[in-house]
């Protein structure tokens, strides 16, 4: 039997791996510290889960237009104008299966076999795929920690080329926490204007930003870059929504209908029920959003404290999200029990096994140098990790 060529290339998700061996080795019996997984620890808001039992007492519970019910539609409309100075139509929005869903669906109509996409790295791990899915060539751009990880108009016109399709943009960034200020937007959207490509804008991060930083969309510094851009945002990072699987894309009425159509031969519409939730989420009271970033806030200073005495590790601050990505690579060449670490990917394994403590070795972004730690996880685990990672890394000759 021969699996078709689209199916070979593909990779599994590492960030999902990691979770799901933390979970096996705690189903064994181990007391497992797990920063691997990105999703809020929080439960999802009362009346948010209030507004599903109300929608299947109705009868909720059949199809709906494949795009999304009109209702959730001008909901998100509503909060792209109120939020982000954006103006668009419910026909100009289609409603998926997760924010990962649009982006595939984006990827899918937007890109053809051979063209080029730019992915700035570090990534979020499932760009890659997913380019690779469409039939394209990822083109990567490693960014630098001393620009914040931030992708410079000079670096994105150095790699354009005739072949040259789209650019995924993501902030704020998982996994580094970076966020693009409006100024740093205007001048890439120059470039992307000038270039006439697309722009894939991953904006499901947006409401989790400290330090009075402030999330743009590039969609929204002109008419010009604006009909160039596919934002794709959610409710399920900001709400606490991950399991109910509700994302969505607002981007020009043609590109609008083709990711409908192509929707429309897989998923068809998402959940019913959990299109009535994600109404309440956007229009409902925002506390709950205030209060978990608040929450998040705590940790990341407690986090960033715990992990910056560490000798050799070097952590940036993160703006956004809910992720550190320190520099681990001073352990590199370092041995642990006769155990020689040559990259962040060895020392991932080696915690897991030997401190119990689940993270995301930076080759899954793109840079493994670097571990991801998800800071979405009680503040009495980030001190038992930070302990036990301590512990280890005293222990390296």
């Amino acid at each position: 039997m021969r699996l078709a060529r689209r199916a070979t290339k593909i990779s599994p998700s590492p960030t999902l791996s990691i979770d799901a061996r933390a979970k096996e080795l705690a189903a064994a019996g181990e007391k497992i510290i797990n920063f691997g997984v990105g999703e809020p620890d929080f439960d999802t808001p009362e009346h948010i889960k209030a507004a599903a039992i109300e929608a299947m007492a109705r009868g909720m519970t059949r199809y709906t237009p494949v795009p999304g019910t009109l209702e959730l539609r001008q909901a998100i409309c509503a909060k792209l104008l109120r939020e982000n100075g954006l103006s668009y139509s419910p026909g100009e929005i289609v409603v998926s299966c997760g924010a990962k869903h649009s982006l595939y669906n984006a990827l899918q109509v937007l890109v053809d076999e051979g063209d080029e996409v730019i992915v700035p790295a570090p990534y979020w791990v499932s760009y890659i795929e997913q380019v690779k899915l469409a039939g394209a060539e990822p083109v990567v751009v490693t960014t630098r920690p001393e620009n914040d990880f931030k992708l410079t108009p000079a670096e994105l016109a150095a790699v354009l080329t005739p072949r040259t399709r789209l650019l995924i943009l993501n902030s704020p960034s998982n996994p580094t926490g970076s966020v693009y200020t409006a100024a740093e937007l205007q001048a890439l959207a120059a470039v992307v204007v000038e270039a006439g490509i697309w722009v894939l804008s991953d904006e499901i991060y947006e409401k989790l930003i400290y330090d009075g930083a402030k999330h743009v969309s590039i969609a929204s510094l002109g008419p010009e870059v604006k009909v160039r851009t596919v934002v794709v945002n959610g409710v399920s990072k900001a709400y606490a929504m991950t399991g109910w699987r509700i994302g969505y894309a607002a981007a020009p009425a043609e590109v609008a209908k083709a990711m409908a159509d192509l929707q429309s031969h897989s998923t068809s519409n998402p959940t019913s029920i959990a299109q009535a939730a994600a109404v309440a989420a956007l229009n409902g009271p925002q506390e709950p959003v205030s209060a978990m970033v608040a929450a998040f806030a705590a940790r990341r200073e407690y986090i960033l404290e715990r992990l910056t005495a560490l000798p050799g590790v070097r952590c940036r601050r993160p703006a956004g999200a809910f992720y550190v990505f320190p520099d681990v690579s001073a352990y590199f060449g370092r041995s642990f029990k006769g155990r020689v670490v040559e990259s962040a990917t060895d020392l991932a394994a080696l915690l897991l096994e030997e401190a119990k403590v689940a993270v995301v070795p930076g080759a899954a972004f793109g840079d493994d140098r670097f571990l991801r730690f998800s800071y979405a996880t009680s503040r009495e685990n980030i001190a038992a990790g930070m302990d036990r990672l301590a512990a280890v890394l005293a222990s390296f000759a």
